[in-house]
């Protein structure tokens, strides 16, 4: 099926089809198994030709920067499209509006904003992962979400279309965006407002510092592995189970905080994903609170 696929697209395909290709590199946890095909695309319209002539049948699933994402160990089936470093625009509309496509980093996009003089995006320097995966998740950090900045979104269909929808089209709540079926975000339009270069870096460094202080950063980790519940915060309950430094196999729960597993000593993903229901059935058992991973475990 594929191989048909391939044989009339490839005088048109300009990204690179990878077969067979192992995943670990692409997330932040540096563990998973392989894909069946990945697709690193040129940019937007070479993106759109691709899903034109994809087999309908043909499982896709979309990766940015991989922070959010644990790939079991059997792999992924079908076509995994990264977006990271792909689809990397980033325009000024006016002086009150950015637009970012999906394969820009939140950081990079909050670092723009603020070296325009623009304020309202700094908080985004501490999501650790792409536009795309902020819009699909309502990433936050610092007290915002991402969806509070929203104006409009761009989506890809699976025949490659390309639909602008306003932020009035879709359900946003606390780590949840409720969108199309098979369709995927590509741009946003982000609302920014008139402030100083310099107050927006300095805030910026300034967050940065905070989030290195209480993170484990510079580690093999997915950041937050659990959604805070109501009225509490997941890395709280964790730790007050006495779970700091719970290791399953390479996987370790973080002594610096709780609500993040580290991959320590070459962890398999299966190390990763039993910690992880391991550490909610021991918080349920002991606080009576169950905790939502907000973390996507895919693959076979």
């Amino acid at each position: 099926m594929i191989d048909l696929f391939i044989s009339d697209v490839s005088q048109t395909l300009r990204g690179q089809l990878l077969q067979d290709e192992p995943l670990d590199h692409y997330t932040s946890w540096r563990t998973g198994g392989r894909a069946d095909y990945v697709y690193i695309p040129r940019d937007l319209q070479d993106l759109s030709n691709f899903l034109r002539y994809l087999p309908k049948n043909m499982p896709l699933f979309w990766l940015g920067l991989g922070s959010n994402t644990l790939i079991r160990d059997g792999g992924v089936e079908g076509v995994v499209v990264v977006t990271q470093g792909a689809l990397n625009q980033l325009t000024q509309v006016h002086s009150e509006e950015i637009r970012a496509e999906a394969g820009i980093s939140s950081a990079q996009l909050a670092r723009y904003s603020a070296r325009l003089a623009c304020a309202g995006l700094e908080f985004m320097a501490g999501i650790p992962g792409t536009v795309g995966g902020a819009l699909a998740m309502n990433a936050g950090c610092f007290g915002c979400e991402t969806w509070d900045k929203v104006q409009s979104v761009e989506m890809m269909n699976r025949s490659g279309e390309i639909i602008r929808r306003s932020k009035a089209e879709f359900s946003i709540a606390y780590r949840q965006v409720k969108k199309p079926e098979q369709e995927w975000f590509i741009a946003g339009c982000f609302s920014v407002l008139l402030g100083d270069k310099e107050n927006s870096l300095n805030k910026i460094r300034e967050l940065l510092e905070k989030r290195n202080h209480r993170q484990p950063i510079g580690t093999a980790n997915c950041g937050s592995v659990f959604r805070n519940p109501p009225g509490d915060y997941a890395g709280r309950l964790i730790e007050s189970c006495g779970l700091k430094g719970k290791k399953r196999g390479g996987a370790q729960v973080s002594e610096k905080h709780a609500n993040f597993i580290l991959n320590e000593e070459h962890a398999s993903a299966a190390d990763i994903e039993e910690l992880i229901f391991e550490v909610r059935a021991i918080v349920e058992q002991k606080t009576g609170v169950r905790l939502i991973p907000e973390v996507c475990i895919i693959g076979r």
